[in-house]
């Protein structure tokens, strides 16, 4: 199952970090190493400098990555990237794609400039709800949550609350017996309830 996380500058380094910590712990655990690929997915394969200056290089660009299971939008400093054509452009044709759109913190910013006709619940990192708000006027922004699941599309609080989310994938993806060994093997306690 592919899972392709997207990163661009000044994206909040836990939020990429720790789903992908996710993804590759819990093939590790499950015995198969083919369970989940996850893997990093930049509009170039330039280094993304992400928070506090930290670089990272991206496996794949939005032009030569694999078919993708799953996208997973990270937050940070969304506001150049939320008005970038191009990756706009891209994420809304994956999301049209892709059986399962999930975004980390002020990602879900990026996902909702893409898809206009994004509705339902939504959350994000405590800071941006009254911002998510006022942009986003249609959505019914949700807060004091992990995340929030609405089928096909998953979002998530700010930073920390991206490894719950993703745990909480891996056991709809594969079984919560999974999940519960990933977050033993990281020494993570997750919070499966949705409340923070």
């Amino acid at each position: 199952m592919n899972i392709g996380i997207y990163i661009y500058n000044q994206a909040e380094v836990l939020d990429f970090a720790g789903p992908y910590e996710v993804f590759s712990t819990a093939s590790r655990v499950s015995k198969n190493e083919e369970t989940f690929n996850g893997f990093l997915i930049a509009e170039t394969l330039e280094p993304v400098t992400a928070r506090a200056g930290f670089q990272v290089l991206p496996h794949y660009s939005i032009h030569n990555h694999p078919k993708l299971d799953v996208l997973l939008i990270v937050g940070g400093v969304h506001t150049e990237e939320m008005n970038n054509p191009t990756a706009l452009q891209w994420v809304e044709q994956q999301a049209s794609e892709v059986d399962i759109v999930a975004t980390v913190c002020t990602g879900v910013f990026i996902l909702a400039n893409a898809c206009p006709e994004l509705s339902g619940q939504v959350t994000t990192h405590w800071d941006d709800i009254a911002d998510l708000r006022s942009r986003f006027k249609h959505l019914d922004v949700v807060e004091g949550v992990r995340w929030v699941d609405q089928g096909k599309r998953i979002t998530s609080g700010g930073i920390s609350a991206g490894i719950d989310m993703s745990l909480h994938l891996v056991s709809r993806l594969h079984s919560l017996e999974l999940a519960e060994k990933t977050a033993h093997q990281m020494e993570f306690v997750w919070t499966r309830n949705l409340q923070s």
